[in-house]
């Protein structure tokens, strides 16, 4: 269910921003979002500004924005669902599915094909964002949740801030690691090289990154490694690994040409990932299945034995001293 239309009366004098985050329990982009939708109306009339002084004894309405109920796209492909409710949907993203509309985009995105499902997404992002509670680049697949309503868009968006909703990743990389376990914590921001890319940039938000050895390849030129992600910034995995002179196969933007090595996608997929249920308060963890590119290349290029013992034997849990 979308969430109901409320007001509040101002009882201490304050910032528009400041109030709203602590009386919808929203961080402070989600309320810009509001305003900038002129969703907040103080007494009877709209406000843009984020910044406004309130006063005691005024009534602030907030319109949670309605959704669009056609889609943008005609739908021409499915994506697995590994779990829903009323409150969540977790699901399998594929490879070459772009998650939410921009202008550059002019195929169908995952947006779209939850637009399709005839059910209410949370709205606190935005129309053009519908429930994303996290995005995964366009190339990259694998497991991520997708709020129901805005209560429970609000709680997973708080765990992602404290860190009790956590990812791990896989990803087949050349040449291998030099240590069992790497950390990378270095700032991300974009590149002034080239601006489809991000970089290490002193200036940039803070990223972190931790990377550990899982299996090597059969002549050793790459392996199957995890990754652990601190923070959330764009390309993080792609731009930690190359300032450690380390590629993705298949990453076509951050990677190396190499013909030995050509697949048809990065070979990067969010394989699991835990959290608190929003409502019931229960851990839950999910593992999304690789798709047949990924599945298929390490058939080819890894001892199976070895790959079926890692799969079935490891605990992602407890692979990272930190």
């Amino acid at each position: 269910m979308q969430r109901e239309n409320i007001t509040f009366i101002v009882e201490e004098a304050m910032r528009l921003d400041v109030f709203l985050t602590s009386m919808l329990a929203q961080t402070r982009n989600q309320i810009v979002q509001l305003i900038e939708q002129n969703a907040i109306v103080i007494d009877g009339k709209p406000t843009a500004k984020a910044g406004l002084k309130l006063k005691v004894g005024q009534s602030v309405a907030v319109y949670f924005p309605k959704m669009k109920s056609t889609p943008a796209h005609i739908i021409d492909f499915d994506v697995e669902v590994l779990f829903e409710d009323d409150d969540m949907m977790v699901i399998n993203k594929p490879s070459g599915l772009t998650v939410h509309p921009a202008p550059s985009v002019k195929e169908p995105t995952l947006v779209d094909w939850l637009k399709t499902r005839g059910i209410a997404l949370s709205t606190l992002s935005g129309e053009e964002r519908h429930g994303i509670v996290h995005r995964l680049d366009r190339g990259t697949s694998g497991v991520m949740v997708i709020a129901k309503n805005n209560d429970a868009h609000e709680a997973l968006s708080l765990q992602l801030q404290d860190k009790t909703m956590g990812r791990y990743y896989l990803a087949v990389i050349t040449p291998p690691l030099k240590e069992e376990e790497t950390t990378i914590d270095k700032p991300i921001g974009r590149s002034s090289q080239n601006r489809l890319k991000m970089g290490i940039i002193e200036s940039g938000k803070n990223a972190k990154t931790m990377f550990r050895k899982l299996l090597p390849s059969n002549d050793a030129t790459c392996e199957l490694i995890v990754c652990k992600l601190f923070t959330g910034r764009t390309h993080q995995i792609r731009v930690h690994l190359e300032s450690i002179s380390r590629h993705i196969l298949g990453d076509h933007l951050y990677g190396t040409h190499q013909k030995d090595n050509k697949v048809e996608h990065i070979l990067l997929h969010a394989y699991m990932l835990y959290l608190i249920h929003p409502t019931s308060g229960e851990s839950l963890s999910f593992k999304a299945p690789m798709d047949a590119v990924m599945d298929d290349y390490l058939e080819k290029h890894f001892e199976p034995k070895e790959l079926h013992a890692t799969f079935t034997s490891i605990r992602f849990e407890h692979l990272f001293s930190a």
